[in-house]
Order: C-alpha cells, then structure tokens, then sequence
C-alpha cells in the first residue's frame, strides 16, 4: 500500500498574534461555568489549559458513529471513538488500533482480532471482545429507517444487507455471517463471502467501538420524515462513550460541542486539555475567526485567502490529495451513446487551464477516476490532450447535429475537489461552445436537490461531481462509481463490472493490482467521464499550533496537536 502522507506542508509559521481569551470564555459557557476536571495539567507549567478550537462547517449530524457517513460528525467522532485498526497518522496506511494484531484465514472469510488489554471505556466499563461484538451484532441487526443508504451507508458499503430486510432500497445479502468472543481478548469475525477491502474499511470512524453500557442506557431511536432523519436516542447527544485520547462534555447545537482530555487514555497522553468545535456555516466568517483569535484551525480556505492567512502569522497547511473532481455523462443519452461525442468532451476541455486559473498550488490534472497515490493507479495512461481542432474534427465525424446539453453544476457549496463550483463550469462551458456544443445551464443547491437529483434521479445530462476516498482501496473510488449500474453515469459494461467484481473478492493485493490497472484503461478507453483534478485542500491553523498532521481521508489526531507558549 503506497503512502500518501509526509510532512505537512506549512507556508510559513510565526507566533500567534492574539490570546484565546474568547475561546476560553467559551469553555466555560459550554461547561456552565464548571472547572472539567482537567486543571493545569495540559499546560506542563501550572498555566492555563489548553484549549483548541476547531471551526466547523456544521454541527456534526450525531455522535452515533453508525449512523453518520459526512465529515464534521468524524471530525467530532473521531477523537472520542476507536477502530480495531487504524491509520499512520498523515497516511492510510492500516496500522494497529484497538487490536494489536490480527489473522486472516486463507478464504478470506475469517479475521481474528486480538485486543489491547487494560483498555476502557470513558464509563469505566471495559474493553473486550464482548464488546466489540456487540458493535457488530448492534449494526448487523439494524432495522427500520436505520437500514437506508442515507443512514448507515459504510456498513452497507463494506457489509452490505442486514440479518432481516425491512426497507426495499437495503441490499439483499450481507458479508457479514457472525462475531464471536472466543475470550476475553479475541474477537473473531466471520464473513459470507471474501472482501479485499474490508481491513482497509474498518478503519472508518463509522466502525467505531463503542460502550455498550452507554448504547444500551442512551437508546438509539431513529425515525424517517421523507429523506429526512432524526436522531431521537440519548446516545450519541447525551450519553457517549468510547476509548478515545478525548470524552464527551457537552454540546450546545449550534455553538459548540466540547470535549476533554481523557485521563485514563491507553496510549500517549493527548499535549490539549480541551478540543471546543464551533459551527461557521459560511468560510469568509471562519477565516474572520480565525483573524479575531476566536478559533485555532478550520477547513475549506480559499486560495485567494492564502495571502492574508500567511500575513497575519497564521498557517495554511494542504491536505494531501485524495480526490478526484470530474465531469459526468449520463451515459443512456443516445448522444453520449455515440464515443466520437465523448471523446469530443474529453479533448476540448482546458483542465490545466483551469486549474492553472481557479485552484490552489498543488491541484493535478486528473488522467483517471483514481488518485495517482492509490495503488490500482495505472501509470501509462497519459491522459486526454486539450485539442480544440481534433474535438471540433471528432463532432463532424460522429453526425450529431443536435449538440445542445444541459450541464449541471452545484450551488452553495465547496467541495474539496471543487472549490467553487460556477468557476468550474464557467470555464469549462467556454470550452465546449468553442468547439460547437450549445450549453444550456442548470444549477440548484447542493442541498438538498443537486446530490439527489443527478446520483438519484439521474437528472444530468453533463454534470459536475467529485470523491472524497474513505479508505485506501481501488474499490472506494472506481468501484463506487461503476460496479454497478447508478442513475449518475447510467454506465453499464458488463466487462468491466464483471472485472470490478472479481477485484473486489481476491485478497491478494498482488493479484489485485494489475486487475485495477486494467479496468482504469478500459475506463478510459470508453469515457463514461472526464476527470479533471485531483486537489490538495486547504487548512488554516493559528501560527502557534503545532503537531497537526493533515490526514488524505481527513480524519485528523488531535491528539498530535499541542499549543506553543
């Protein structure tokens, strides 16, 4: 497995210009004017604790890892929470979590944990195989709402089904056949078929092992209103638990969720007495945080605040790139049925153009569907070359004369791969009218009708998206999109969905490898798509912060993190 981490990257670093005094006012508001128990300790000189402040784009949906599969609730869940494996921090390379060491069976369908000892819960209850199966049990026998793709996407994208199906949309099957405490430190897991990417997706803060004192005594109640889900149960709001380096205080929705050192930690001592995260739903107010001394760090910086960031003494750090943005066809169109017409696409897009024009130093022109990082990655693919005279040449060939498309792209959002999504189709409509296509544009908000109106309703005829990989498998990016037929692309080859399969059950990495390379040729010789980026996003941190290790799959340690002064 390659290692996509390495030093972070810091433009420049100077001391912090403004005290936390807000901060720490907020702590106390947070705690109801209560000392956390942690005193002096994190400070190592009798001085003020230290406190952290992260600030989000939202509050996290809810601290019940199962149910939650977006990036501010990992954030969160991440610090308070544990896998049995982990990740290097920096990296995604699968190192020890919660289990020491593990085995495999040579069929690929037993997986035998053995577990750290003397670890416990932040409830005071222990830590053991019991446990760790009763996680497993608890989300193999979901039901209801809680069996929707929306709700526990990650255990149905490493899982698949549950032990009955109640919902239409729940798969069929499951990977999962058991989990057994063969003693107290043993935890030995049975599946129903091999799955390659199943060690690289258990370290997903979605597999989190949780207290089953605290998930029995909160209650996890779900209900479904429509699309929309909430989150009844004391556990995760009121009562959590983990073995994480932090616990739970408290969480005030809409200003701030605390947590604090926990003493009793098996590893490293965390350097931080406190982590605050605040909701800043808009990033122009997040960078003015930053600037007042009101928080330490936060996600999603513009390129064009890089400048004042830097001045001011503060740090902008780049998260490696573990992504990919690019532009989707829905593939059952008949024009998109004819390759003259998608190839047209792919050689009259200025990608270097545009990311030389509206994105940070360090985005790469995309070549494939997967980042150059990840093992699969083919690299005798050289790309599409931008070529307006061969499009316009390809677009005569293919007798098309109606060449007038509707081209989707996002509003009100930012994602990694696509920080401002009109600059990106501005630039690339420009490109398509010059060599002869009428674009038609059509745009909505992110939420909640773009994601469902081109991944559900297939409403796209040429559309903008991206992936953020969850874990260091092939599968997680190309096997997403294309394993199986999705109203987004609407791709089906069944060579290469066959192919797809096939990787996913080997778990030979040796003989997977060259499988993924192939079916990324393939790929590229239809252009169900056109890649476009893989990006490095932004950090910003306070000059003072140190030790913070941006993660390719953005689940951070805060426990790495310490304050200078």
């Amino acid at each position: 497995m390659s290692n996509q981490g390495g030093p972070m990257r810091v433009h420049r670093k100077a001391g912090r210009l403004v005290a936390l005094t807000a901060a720490v006012g907020l702590l106390a508001a947070a705690c109801g004017g209560e000392d956390s128990g942690s005193g002096d300790t994190g400070s190592g000189d009798g001085g003020d604790p230290k406190t952290f402040i992260f600030g989000a784009s939202e509050d996290p949906k809810t601290l019940d890892a199962a149910y939650v599969s977006d990036g501010e609730s990992f954030r969160v869940i991440f610090q308070i929470y544990e896998t049995l494996v982990a990740l290097e921090p920096g990296t995604t390379e699968v190192v020890p979590g919660l289990a020491e060491e593990w085995e495999i069976s040579p069929d690929g369908l037993t997986y035998t944990f053995h577990l750290r000892d003397g670890v416990t819960f932040h409830d005071g209850e222990p830590f053991n195989a019991e446990a760790v199966c009763f996680n497993f049990d608890r989300w193999y026998n979901f039901t209801g709402p809680a069996q929707s793709g929306d709700v526990t996407y990650y255990w149905q994208t490493i899982f698949g089904g549950f032990a009955t199906k109640e919902i239409d949309s729940a798969p069929d099957t499951s990977r999962y056949q058991s989990c057994e405490a063969t003693d107290e430190l043993t935890a030995t897991l049975t599946l129903t078929e091999p799955s390659s990417a199943l060690l690289a997706g258990l370290v997903l803060p979605a597999f989190s092992i949780a207290s089953p004192k605290a998930i029995e005594e909160g209650g996890t109640e779900i209900e479904a209103t429509g699309d929309s889900f909430t989150y009844s149960g004391g556990f995760g709001s009121e009562v959590v638990a983990g073995t994480g380096p932090f616990q739970f205080v408290s969480w005030d929705r809409g200003e701030s969720l605390v947590l604090e050192r926990n003493e009793d930690y098996w590893g490293e001592a965390p350097a931080l007495d406190e982590i605050i995260f605040r909701p800043i739903a808009d990033p122009t107010a997040r960078l003015q945080a930053l600037q007042a001394g009101e928080i330490d760090a936060y996600e999603g910086v513009n390129a064009a605040d890089i400048g004042a960031i830097e001045g001011a003494g503060d740090q902008v750090v780049e998260r490696p790139a573990f992504n990919v943005g690019y532009v989707g066809f829905n593939n059952k169109l008949p024009i998109f049925q004819n390759p003259k017409i998608r190839q047209a696409i792919a050689h009259a897009l200025n990608r270097q153009g545009l990311l030389d024009a509206a994105y940070p130093e360090g985005a790469v022109v995309a070549n494939q569907f997967l980042p150059p990082d990840q093992w699969g990655y083919n690299d005798s693919i050289e790309g599409y070359e931008y070529d307006p005279d061969l499009a316009r040449q390809l677009i005569e060939e293919s007798g098309e004369t109606n060449l007038t498309l509707e081209f989707w792209y996002p509003s009100d959002v930012s994602r990694p791969y696509m920080p401002d999504p009109q600059a990106v189709y501005e630039s690339f409509a420009a490109d398509l009218q010059a060599v002869g296509f009428t674009i038609v544009p059509k745009t909505v908000p992110w939420t909640p009708d773009y994601l469902q109106n081109i991944q559900g309703d297939g409403l796209g005829q040429l559309h903008l998206l991206g992936w953020t990989g969850d874990y260091a498998d092939p599968d997680n990016f190309i096997g997403t999109f294309f394993r199986q037929d999705r109203p987004e692309f609407g791709f089906t080859d069944p060579t290469i969905q066959a192919k797809l399969n096939e990787a996913l059950t080997l778990t030979d990495q040796a003989e997977r490898e060259p499988l993924y390379e192939e079916i990324n040729q393939l790929l590229y010789d239809y252009i169900p798509g056109v890649p476009f980026v893989h990006n490095q996003p932004l950090l910003a941190l306070a000059g003072d912060i140190t030790g913070y290790t941006p993660s390719p799959v953005s689940l951070e340690y805060f426990k790495l993190v310490d304050i200078e002064g």
